[in-house]
């Protein structure tokens, strides 16, 4: 499925979410859902904000943060809190499973994927007889720059 499938699957699926909410389907609205699926990896609201602004966007803050908790309760984004660092969000449709590494030192987040985690996510839901729905996995530590930083 190619980017513009993706584009039209997303707002088509964003478009039934706000129907069935009884919401406006406001211009606004999907040019920040489009913007949210132009990215790739994470981004936070106020970075956002000032892109489309530079854009020539007409949004408020006030609506994109809305359509940004619209996004999040349709399964659209999600958003992580990496320790202290501003929350940070990421689109969530067709894109694969992976968790997450955190300097708490310069902040810098990576993702990666490790097969085994899948593998023991099916084990508790089966011992605890759980149907899992979705999963955060959070390592947090000091990347190699910053120790190496720390070391002269």
């Amino acid at each position: 499925m190619g980017c513009k499938e993706i584009q039209a699957t997303v707002r088509q699926i964003f478009s039934n979410y706000i129907e069935k909410k009884g919401l406006r389907k406001t211009p606004e609205r999907f040019a920040i859902l489009d913007e949210v699926y132009a990215r790739t990896g994470h981004f936070d609201v106020e970075t956002l904000y000032i892109q489309m602004k530079n854009a020539s966007y007409q949004v408020s803050r006030a609506t994109l943060y809305n359509t940004m908790d619209l996004l999040i309760d349709c399964g659209l984004i999600v958003k992580h809190q990496f320790g202290k660092n501003i929350a940070q969000f990421e689109k969530t449709y067709r894109c694969r499973q992976h968790d997450h590494i955190i300097c708490t030192s310069c902040g810098k987040v990576e993702e990666y994927c490790d097969p085994r985690v899948h593998e023991i996510e099916n084990t508790v839901a089966q011992v605890l007889d759980y149907t899992i729905t979705k999963h955060s996995l959070y390592f947090y530590g000091i990347c190699s720059d910053c120790r190496k930083k720390n070391k002269t």
